[in-house]
């Protein structure tokens, strides 16, 4: 089995305290109101949201994808990072066993910047392109905007 990493950087204006207190925390609440459309809920199937969680986010009728588990394997409000592990999905990979994610918020200026890094663990033989990975990429980064903009619209959101 081989492992395939991304890494990507976003920038923000908001302060890392409370984008990691809006994807991180208290997603179960944020996303749903932000993108009701495509994120119908996010529910904890175990734990409150401390490491060893597993969260499920039911998605939207037009999404592809019904919905995801993921477990949360290491959490540090205090430097605000986050590493989950998607367990399981409704969508069939053909290459990969699972996806291994870390997400860390550190500021810059009067923002922050996401610096996210994943982790593909394939299929034995099976190979990843950088393409088919950057749609996924792009769906995520398209969410950190619309959340982005949500807190900068609601200033007593997430404080």
């Amino acid at each position: 089995m081989g492992v395939v990493p991304y890494s990507m950087e976003i920038t923000s204006a908001i302060a890392p305290s409370r984008m990691f207190k809006a994807f991180v925390l208290e997603s179960h609440i944020i996303l749903p109101k932000i993108v009701p459309e495509g994120i119908k809920s996010v529910e904890f199937i175990e734990g409150d949201g401390g490491v060893g969680s597993i969260k499920q986010t039911n998605f939207g009728e037009s999404s592809h994808i019904k919905y995801t588990k993921h477990k949360v394997e290491a959490l540090d409000a205090g430097s605000f990072y986050c590493k989950y592990t998607m367990i399981e999905s409704d969508i069939k990979f053909d290459k990969i066993e699972f996806i291994t994610e870390e997400v860390k918020f550190v500021a810059a200026g009067s923002g922050c910047v996401c610096k996210m890094t994943s982790e593909y663990h394939l299929k034995e033989g099976c190979e990843l392109k950088e393409e088919e990975i950057k749609k996924g990429k792009d769906k995520a980064m398209g969410l950190y905007k619309a959340v982005e903009e949500y807190l900068v619209a609601n200033p007593d959101i997430c404080v």
